[in-house]
């Protein structure tokens, strides 16, 4: 199983993108993993906030196959501590599915098109995080989850 993070913009804080480039390292010796940047729009300003969602969805459903399995990070998912988390991977592992792909919208969220494609919604916390941070956030909890898995002793219980 390859799992996949699309996520919309680039990351532009140097030491942020040093972590998440460390945890994406990390994390490709226990299963393929792809970090996928959608670039940011252009011209915004002259767009609402649902025409952006849609313009940015439309650039997200272009990127998945119909044979992967969609996961929205959202502030609506599910919230999972890291060990449920890590049986979560494994049952998608178990699934034989070929690709999982999580998803970091944009500031606005995700398009309707894109909410009906979706298999699942996942939270990361109650709180707000910006987009940059919630890459590493995410790549973090991968490899955490992966390590609870293997027994590695990264996570303590």
């Amino acid at each position: 199983m390859t799992i996949k993070l699309l996520a919309i913009g680039k990351t532009d804080n140097k030491q942020l993108q040093q972590l998440i480039e460390d945890y994406t390292k990390r994390l490709g010796f226990y299963i393929k993993f792809e970090l996928e940047i959608i670039p940011d729009l252009k011209k915004v300003k002259n767009l609402s906030e649902d025409q952006q969602k849609q313009k940015e969805g439309d650039l997200i459903l272009s990127k998945i196959a119909p044979t992967d399995i969609l996961i929205l990070l959202d502030e609506n998912g599910k919230q999972y501590d890291s060990v449920q988390f890590a049986n979560y991977l494994q049952k998608h592992m178990n699934s034989g599915i070929k690709q999982l792909v999580f998803v970091i919208g944009g500031p606005y969220g995700f398009s309707p098109e894109v909410y009906s494609k979706a298999r699942g919604k996942v939270s990361l916390s109650k709180m707000t995080f910006s987009h940059q941070m919630v890459r590493l956030f995410m790549i973090e909890q991968l490899y955490r989850g992966f390590t609870i898995l293997k027994n590695e002793p990264y996570h303590h219980r």
